[in-house]
C-alpha cells in the first residue's frame, strides 16, 4: 500500500512514518519542513507542503490508498494558551483535515486515520479531574479545534478511523498499545511509539473502520508472590 502521512516530523507522525516503512508500506512524508526527518530505512518520499493550504495537499493526494493525519501543534502549550501559537495556525487540526477530506474525495482515496486526543467527542466525560482542570485552563482552543477535527472526520464518508492517544510519552515501549472502542483505558499514559504502530495498523488493515479507538498502556501487572517480603511483613510500597 501506498500511505500518505500528514504532519510526518512530529512524534507521532514520525512514529507511524517509521512503523509503515518496517511493515513494507510505500509512504509519503507530508510537512513544511520533510528534511527535519531522520534517516529511514525504505520507500520513503519527502513532500514540503501547508497542510493549511488546499492545493498543497491536493497536489500530492493522487495514487495513495490511505492518509493518516497527525497534525498538531508543537509549541509550549502555556505559550500556545497564553499568546497564540508563533508558527502553526490554531485551527490546523480541523483546517488541515478538512482539506484532506475534500483531496481525498477528489482523487478517490478512501481509508482515512486521523490522530486527535483523548477526552474530545465520546470520551469527553472520561478524562480525570486534573486532566480535566488541564484541559480547561492550559488546552482549551487546542481541544475544541480537536473537536471541530473530529466532527469532520465522521461527517466525510470516508472509511475513517479515529485514534485518541491518553497522555503522550517518549518511553520506548515493545508491546502493543491497549485500544479500546468503547473508551476505555488502562492508565493515563500511551508512548508515541505505541501510537505509531496504531496508526499503521489502522492504516493497513480494515478492523477499526468507523470507531474511534482510546489508546493506552497496559496497566503494570501487580505480582502477588512479591508482596511480601522473606521474613512475611508488608514491603514497603
Amino acid at each position: 500500500m501506498k500511505v500518505l502521512v500528514i504532519g510526518a516530523t512530529g512524534g507521532s507522525g514520525l512514529a507511524v512514518t517509521r512503523s509503515l516503512l518496517a511493515k513494507g508500506a510505500q509512504v509519503t512524508a507530508f510537512a513544511r519542513h520533510p528534511d527535519a526527518l531522520p534517516p529511514l530505512h525504505g520507500p520513503l518520499s519527502k513532500v514540503a507542503g501547508d497542510a493549511t493550504r488546499f492545493e498543497d495537499i491536493d497536489r500530492v493526494m493522487a495514487g495513495h490508498d490511505a492518509v493518516v493525519v497527525a497534525l498538531g501543534i508543537r509549541e509550549n502549550p502555556l505559550r500556545v494558551r497564553l499568546l497564540g501559537s508563533a508558527h502553526t495556525a490554531m485551527d490546523v487540526r480541523s483546517r488541515g483535515t478538512r482539506h484532506v477530506i475534500e483531496a481525498m474525495h477528489r482523487h478517490g482515496v478512501r481509508r482515512l486515520v486521523v490522530q486527535t486526543s483523548y477526552g474530545v467527542g465520546a470520551t469527553e466525560g472520561r478524562l480525570p479531574f486534573m486532566i480535566k482542570l488541564v484541559f480547561a485552563l492550559m488546552l482549551r482552543p487546542q481541544i475544541r479545534d480537536t473537536g471541530r477535527q473530529e466532527d469532520a472526520v465522521r461527517d466525510s464518508g470516508l472509511d475513517w478511523v479515529l485514534v485518541q492517544p491518553v497522555n503522550l510519552t517518549d518511553d520506548a515501549v515493545s508491546e502493543p498499545a491497549f485500544a479500546s472502542s468503547q473508551g476505555d483505558y488502562q492508565s493515563m499514559k500511551v508512548s508515541r511509539q505505541q501510537v505509531g504502530e496504531f496508526l499503521a495498523d489502522a492504516a493497513l488493515n480494515d478492523q477499526y473502520v468507523g470507531a474511534s479507538v482510546a489508546l493506552s498502556s497496559h496497566a503494570p501487572e501487580r505480582n502477588t508472590t512479591a508482596d511480601r517480603s522473606a521474613r512475611g511483613r508488608p514491603q514497603a510500597r
